[in-house]
């Protein structure tokens, strides 16, 4: 996560300061928005993705039945699966893996009050440089600001959710059926800290896929602020020839 993080980074002030070259030429844009006004867009922007794609992922199956952000078993743990189906136990196998998304929707709810923090903090120059940024700048700025916090938040609520429905024990008894076939070898991975992880990629991935939608279809930006301040970026962006 890190590394896509700061790769992202790198392509978005790479590209970004011819883009605001030119924006800083035009008067707002062409479309007289302050700086107030891109300042409000863009918070507007991630709360609309963090009320709408968050809160779905915090229910019951948010994450389970998303293809998108499904958590998977971990890479030490797919030979389990496969081995356990192979043998005839897919239903221990489901079960493990309906554990490992239920924990990460107990732990997503946490997110939204460290979100709201990090939005009310954007300033005026943060948000000039995600409008003008990739498709995905107000996520990548989203994460560096609450990723380590979000984490320690997640990690005992996810530990917890899989001690409390049992996790242990299932996991336990996949792990052990597993280990007592003469085909394998012997594994024994980080459940907790893996799920924390995927659910952090889970979240981040939506509320970008939110984001791409304002930047990219102009029906998406449903609310006055949101279609001035985004014609705004449609401008320099249409302006930039590289």
């Amino acid at each position: 996560m890190k590394k896509i993080i700061a790769l992202a980074g790198l392509l978005i002030f790479s590209s970004c300061a011819e883009l605001q070259q030119i924006a800083t030429q035009l008067p707002n844009g062409g479309y007289r928005v302050s700086d107030s006004e891109i300042n409000n867009g863009l918070k507007q922007a991630l709360q609309f993705g963090i009320d709408k794609e968050v809160t779905k992922l915090a229910k019951e199956d948010g994450f389970f039945s998303n293809d998108l952000v499904r958590i998977g078993l971990p890479p030490e743990l797919q030979k389990v699966d496969k081995t356990l189906r192979d043998v005839g136990l897919d239903a221990l196998a489901d079960e493990g893996l309906k554990i490992l998304n239920r924990a990460a929707e107990d732990a997503v709810s946490e997110a939204i009050p460290v979100f709201a923090d990090a939005v009310t903090q954007i300033t005026f120059t943060d948000a000039r440089n995600i409008l003008l940024g990739s498709e995905d700048a107000a996520t990548v700025y989203l994460n560096n600001k609450t990723e380590q916090e979000l984490y320690s938040r997640f990690n005992p609520i996810i530990s917890n959710s899989l001690d409390k429905v049992g996790a242990t024990q299932v996991w336990k008894n996949i792990i052990q059926k597993y280990n007592s076939l003469p085909i394998t070898s012997n594994v024994n991975p980080d459940l907790p800290d893996y799920v924390t992880n995927e659910a952090l990629n889970g979240v981040f991935f939506m509320i970008a896929e939110e984001e791409k939608e304002i930047r990219n279809k102009v029906s998406a930006r449903t609310t006055n602020l949101l279609q001035r301040v985004f014609a705004l970026q449609d401008s320099a962006k249409f302006s930039y020839r590289p």
